[in-house]
């Protein structure tokens, strides 16, 4: 979305747009197909709305995206072990981040129901950077692959709900209005491969979003890679040779929450707060699609 966003405003289609998504995970409901023209005999069948529409693969095996996440491991010799130590620190980064208030700039407060004849409750950081259990992290069963499976519930995104958004503005505009802009687009990428591969297909879109720019990788401070599973993010920075150091250093998807609509708007979201509290000048935010593909954008820092 902020790509087309981006696009729309080069082409002289707008001078202001706002890009985002969101996602409600919780209330996804359960189908009833067979009963849009009546059910006329026989059992009928639930089928899970976010498990039929978010995270299976509509092509090939139909499989969830869990074994495919299981196959990156496979590819890339990365470990259970590694994978829940990769999970532990990206709870810890969300953890000290939300502490330190670093995301307040970001996070928009939230008033919820408290319950029949409670207050109203203040939602003002995300619910699950708090649940980190070390020692029931590490004793999980696998998810998706009983025997000799490395991705679990906690070294996976949990399900959640949540919402972001940008403002894009030509530069025109901006002088036009006054307004003091947080960071500059400098470029984009977009690339696929095989579906079942989609965990690396950020690998290829993140030099393309680098070159786009102008720039090269070693011009780059920090780095968004979304989080679908610990895996995802460890064999993206295995293939691009990337420091652990540089890579999703307020935590990620898997602490933070992968709502899956909007996680392109809250990665880049969070690039900007990381630039800006650590000072730095470019950072590049790439994130999966499923399908097989993904997306990558250049952003510059201006705060």
């Amino acid at each position: 979305a902020i790509i087309l966003g981006a696009q729309t405003i080069i082409t002289g289609n707008a001078s202001i747009v706002v890009a985002g998504g969101t996602e409600s995970m919780s209330n996804v409901p359960h189908y009833l197909p067979t009963l849009r023209n009546g059910a006329k005999y026989g059992h009928q069948t639930l089928v899970d709305g976010v498990l039929q529409d978010g995270l299976t693969d509509a092509y090939g095996k139909k499989e969830h995206m869990g074994m495919q996440g299981e196959l990156c491991a496979q590819d890339h010799s990365i470990t259970r072990e590694e994978q829940d130590a990769y999970a532990i620190q990206t709870y810890k980064r969300a953890q000290a981040a939300t502490e330190a208030g670093v995301f307040a700039k970001e996070i928009t407060p939230v008033e919820v129901s408290g319950g029949r004849g409670k207050p109203n409750v203040k939602v003002d950081r995300d619910d699950e950077v708090k649940n980190l259990n070390e020692a029931k992290l590490k004793a999980m069963r696998p998810a998706f692959q009983p025997n000799g499976g490395t991705i679990t519930a906690p070294n996976a995104a949990p399900i959640n709900d949540g919402a972001a958004a940008v403002v894009l503005m030509s530069e025109a505009k901006v002088k036009e209005l006054g307004v003091t802009p947080i960071a500059k687009i400098r470029g984009w990428g977009d690339a696929a491969r095989e579906p079942e591969r989609f965990t690396i297909a950020p690998a290829l879109a993140i030099p393309k979003a680098i070159a786009h720019a102008g720039l090269t990788a070693d011009d780059v401070d920090f780095y968004e890679i979304n989080e679908a599973f610990s895996v995802v993010a460890l064999a993206n920075m295995k293939i691009l040779g990337l420091s652990d150091d540089k890579v999703n250093v307020f935590g990620g998807s898997v602490a933070i929450g992968h709502p899956l609509g909007c996680s392109g708007a809250r990665i880049v979201t969070t690039l900007t707060t990381v630039l800006r509290e650590k000072k730095a000048k470019i950072g590049v935010a790439g994130i999966c699609n499923g399908g097989g593909g993904a997306s990558a954008l250049v952003i510059e820092n201006l705060q």
